[in-house]
């Protein structure tokens, strides 16, 4: 067994936090609040309580022979990811940890016209949260490669799971595009997405890899938005949202909400199933909203 150090544990870090707990290895977080030190005590977890964005405030990071897990996206505020190069800049030498595992997204590939894409694609990000998410990368191979540190950038679309659903914009009877209008999205359970998380983390890496190791996590079947909250809008016995057409969408969704509208794609898994060993238990939206829906305090969570 190998401890494990993570910066940012929220809902997908504690998930993958406890399978490292379960398999016997020593767990320590850093984490930005009080509050989120307390949830993570009680599943035995210590941590460290630190604001990345205090430029002034000494890190108390001790990663030396862990793995180390970047859960934290970047600031919103910033052009590039001042956090992870803060971090990365703090642990050299004797400090460095055996396998660093990042966690990014599948928006630094942009608008791909509604293609199948793998890891191959071209970066193209559109939106700024992108850019911050490629400078992430950047800093991490550049890091990576200085270091000698083997490192696995896991590129993960939308995540879904308890908790982590368009209830609430349903309730609110938000619109959503027309089918015809809407772009391809894709997605992973977070049970998937913590299984993909370890699996990286344990899998063997060729030795003369110097760069990292890209590798998309998606649950292969992607379907278009609309699809999406109309079927947990039904898996939640909820009225169905309105439909409205593209132009009229323009003038009542936030700009934030377009930007998503603004890139189709679809994501092939290969890699994850074959590389990786991972073949999602969620294998498309609707067997995770079955299991939701029928699930019940005592069911099993799928390793």
């Amino acid at each position: 067994m190998t401890d494990s150090f993570f910066v940012g544990c929220g809902y997908v870090g504690r998930q993958v936090a406890l399978r490292e707990v379960e398999d016997g290895g020593v767990v320590t977080a850093l984490v930005r609040s009080k509050e989120s030190a307390d949830l993570l005590l009680k599943c035995q977890i210590d941590s460290v309580v630190q604001d990345l964005d205090t430029a002034d405030e000494t890190l108390a990071i001790n990663v030396s022979g862990k793995i180390l897990y970047w859960f934290v996206p970047p600031p919103n505020w910033a052009s590039s990811d001042t956090r992870i190069a803060r971090v990365l800049q703090s642990i050299t030498g004797p400090n460095l940890p055996v396998r660093f595992i990042l966690i990014s997204t599948t928006g630094v590939y942009g608008d791909c016209g509604g293609n199948w894409i793998n890891e191959s694609q071209p970066l193209n990000p559109n939106t700024d949260r992108a850019i911050r998410r490629v400078d992430a990368e950047m800093v991490a191979t550049k890091w990576s490669v200085e270091s000698g540190v083997p490192t696995v950038i896991l590129r993960v679309p939308g995540i879904y799971g308890p908790s982590k659903l368009p209830i609430e914009r349903l309730k609110r009877r938000e619109p959503v595009l027309a089918i015809e209008d809407s772009p391809w999205s894709n997605r992973i359970h977070v049970t998937d997405l913590a299984r993909a998380c370890i699996a990286a983390s344990r899998v063997e890496l060729d030795q003369s890899t110097i760069e990292p190791v890209i590798c998309n996590v998606s649950d292969g079947n992607p379907s278009t938005m609309s699809e999406y909250f109309l079927a947990v809008a039904e898996a939640h016995d909820l009225p169905s949202p309105p439909i409205i057409r593209y132009e009229m969408a323009k003038h009542v969704l936030t700009s934030s909400i377009l930007s998503y509208l603004n890139e189709s794609k679809r994501i092939d898994n290969t890699r994850m199933r074959e590389w990786l060993g991972v073949t999602p238990f969620f294998p498309n939206l609707e067997a995770g909203l079955d299991w939701e829906r029928s699930k019940n305090s005592m069911k099993v969570i799928p390793k």
